[in-house]
């Protein structure tokens, strides 16, 4: 029971967030947004990242650090320029091709052998995007935002499943725990993203306000969505908890409107269709 409150309360926090950064966009490109975010969770995560065993997982702590800069400073670049141009409830549903993208890179990369499972889910979420291209494409004038808003957040997959598979790597064979990978690679993240962080001045003229959806965006999609992801981890099987946890594009129904983003059947059945992929996918 905690596993799934977890696996839901995740998807939650993912999704709120979401709709937070979305609202955001107007602060500056993707990349300066990223790396604000990524600035605030690693200061959260010092008390973790002071008590590393920094020299006896040396080669481990590298490994994190090129899984930060590839997953997190690259990847969610993309995911927030993304956002931008879908919204939250499209982009969280072209994002719920992960697990089914995973799979397809098992197939190609380790020789696995795809189920009927993984062929049904790669199928579902296929549909899904299309719907969402098609919707969106009725609803925009700016077929190349459309055009743009997809393959971004594609890449974003990519480069966070990247960095996935490098993390899992260390995972499985040093003693680090999740949450100190995850703080390992959260400093990657920023350490990438450097060269934007001289351009912060302005943070200091936001209004409160502001401020505290930044801090809230955080707190709720990185260093809380984090932890329930290891709760999740640590008290369920791994298939059923990445299908809960990839419930967040039916959460964003209600965040699309508040946005604008009317709920049709087209992003009803686009939504349904991402979960159920997983689900074929995970389970």
């Amino acid at each position: 029971m905690i596993g799934v409150m977890a696996a839901l309360a995740a998807a939650l926090a993912w999704t709120t967030a979401s709709g937070l950064w979305r609202s955001l966009s107007d602060l500056g490109p993707a990349v300066r947004l990223n790396a604000i975010k990524n600035g605030i969770a690693s200061l959260l995560f010092l008390p973790v990242l002071a008590t590393l065993p920094w020299q006896d997982e040396t080669t481990a702590v590298l490994i994190l650090l090129l899984s930060g800069l590839i997953g997190i400073a690259a990847g969610d670049s993309f995911y927030l320029a993304a956002l931008r141009r879908l919204g939250t409830r499209r982009t969280l549903t072209v994002e719920a091709s992960g697990p089914v993208l995973a799979s397809i890179g098992g197939v190609v990369l380790m020789g696995d052998i795809p189920t009927l499972g993984n062929w049904i889910g790669a199928g579902l979420v296929s549909i899904a995007v299309v719907l969402i291209a098609l919707q969106a494409k009725a609803e925009q004038s700016s077929s190349s935002q459309l055009q743009a808003g997809i393959v971004l957040s594609l890449i974003a997959v990519v480069c966070g499943l990247s960095g996935a598979f490098l993390a899992r790597h260390v995972l499985i064979s040093t003693a680090l725990s999740p949450i100190q990978s995850a703080a390992i690679r959260l400093l990657g993240g920023w350490i990438g993203l450097i060269p934007v962080m001289r351009k912060l001045s302005f943070l200091q003229g936001l209004s409160t306000p502001v401020q505290l959806r930044l801090l809230s965006a955080t707190v709720l999609g990185t260093n809380l969505g984090i932890v329930l992801q290891q709760m999740v981890f640590q008290s369920m099987p791994v298939g059923p908890g990445v299908t809960l946890m990839s419930t967040a594009p039916v959460m964003a129904l209600w965040v699309g409107q508040l946005e604008g983003d009317r709920i049709q059947l087209a992003g009803v059945a686009a939504a349904v269709l991402a979960v159920a992929g997983v689900a074929c996918t995970s389970l």
